[in-house]
């Protein structure tokens, strides 16, 4: 089978070959391509998948290509990991909210609506391409924000499925700190993409949950960088992205006069490039854990092995709501367990979410739904409108004035902003 990744170039890609090495049986690749308008680091991170196999023996072959056609013609699955305007951008995206006293961060808030629009556009002509040339293929978009993105595909009819790498963590997570296999534990978890909560942890069909607050909860609020008192309160596990709403204005301060996070990675991937140019280099480097994604290639590869094969087990992805959460519309694209068959993942049933969770998700999804007509249709009007439903703007002065900055900022972008 023929595995196409959009933005083979990424750094994170090591990650992903590191997978399909070790889980081969899972999901049996022959030919691998990476796809990518930046021929220096495909050459780098080509060179270094094409070692890592050879090293674990996968007979898979490696091909480098900047031609979107060639490749994805004939692909079987396709995975999106792509990032329109780079480290620049994100870097954008995280400061210029800053100076309107909201939180800067590429996937939540203005910052997360500058890469939707930016994003959008590029991500459905890549589907276009797809669909054309590999009708069959399926889709897995792990380009943020991946809600939005995931719906557009989806509204668009495209066989796709939108997929995360918080739930895998927390359940690994869980799962080192009972010491059981990470198989027998099952998250209830809920909400929308980085807009989550995991109500129950279940082992072999009992709920461990409270006792892991009993026991860990430092380490669990460690993760979610939020006070250990806070998370037994809550009875739940958050995602790490809660903390932009929970601690916002805390966030704002601590992001103020420090070095943004794009500069970070920025950073981290030249050193990462220059580690993967070394032709002794055959696995991946430790560093590459700095970069994020912990667990990415598992995810990806279970869910990609399971839509093949529709085996019909349950993982937690970015699907249609179809009346899971019943305070949402049945199109809106909510991050839930759900049944992987051959036709696509389908939501299995969560208990209701209680009131103080239901009203952010319901607030955001009505964000995520104005953020994507913007992206789709333009206009700094729209844009308002997304930034005024978010609830970390939510003022009509203060959306106005980040709407231009944002559509000033990504002009070159934006072909309806030139």
């Amino acid at each position: 089978m023929k595995l196409t990744v959009i933005g083979g170039g990424s750094t994170y890609t090591p990650e992903l070959v590191d997978g399909l090495a070790r889980m081969r049986a899972n999901l049996p690749v022959s030919e691998l391509v990476l796809a990518d308008p930046d021929a220096r680091r495909l050459e780098l991170v080509g060179g270094l998948a094409r070692r890592m196999l050879a090293r674990a023996g996968h007979p898979a072959a490696v091909v480098t290509t900047g031609d979107l056609d060639a490749a994805v013609d004939g692909a079987t699955v396709v995975l999106l990991q792509l990032r329109v305007g780079g480290q620049a951008a994100r870097h954008v995206d995280e400061t210029l909210p800053l100076a309107c006293g909201c939180v800067g961060q590429e996937t939540t808030g203005a910052g997360g609506l500058a890469k939707a629009l930016r994003t959008v556009p590029v991500v459905l002509d890549i589907a276009e391409r797809v669909t054309a040339l590999a009708p069959d293929a399926w889709i897995i978009d792990f380009t943020n924000p991946v809600g939005i993105v995931t719906r557009a595909l989806l509204d668009a009819g495209h066989r796709t499925a939108g997929l995360c790498n918080v739930a895998i963590g927390v359940q690994r997570r869980a799962a080192k700190l009972l010491d059981v296999p990470p198989e027998r534990v099952a998250l209830g978890h809920a909400g929308l993409n980085h807009l989550t909560w995991v109500r129950s942890i279940d082992v072999d069909g009992a709920d461990v949950l409270p006792k892991l607050l009993e026991e860990h909860a430092e380490d669990l609020a460690g993760a979610a960088s939020m006070p250990a008192a806070f998370i037994r309160g809550l009875g739940a596990v958050p995602s790490y992205y809660l903390r932009y709403f929970y601690r916002h204005d805390q966030v704002v301060e601590e992001l103020r006069g420090a070095r943004s996070r794009a500069e970070e990675v920025a950073a981290l991937e030249r050193d990462l490039l220059d580690m993967y140019a070394d032709p002794a280099l055959d696995t991946k480097p430790a560093r590459l854990e700095e970069r994020g994604g912990a667990f990415y290639s598992e995810a990806a590869v279970q869910l990609a092995a399971s839509l093949l094969t529709g085996r019909g087990d349950t993982q937690v992805v970015n699907v249609r709501n179809k009346g899971t959460l019943p305070f949402l519309a049945d199109d809106a694209v909510i991050e839930v367990p759900a049944r992987i068959t051959a036709a696509g993942p389908e939501p299995l049933p969560v208990p209701p979410l209680e009131p103080l969770f239901a009203g952010l998700v319901a607030h955001v999804s009505a964000y995520e739904e104005l953020a994507l007509d913007a992206a789709l249709r333009g206009g700094t009007d729209r844009v308002a409108r997304a930034l005024l439903a978010h609830p970390l703007v939510g003022q009509a002065d203060l959306a106005e004035r980040l709407a231009g900055d944002l559509v000033a900022a990504n002009r070159e972008h934006l072909p309806w902003a030139k």
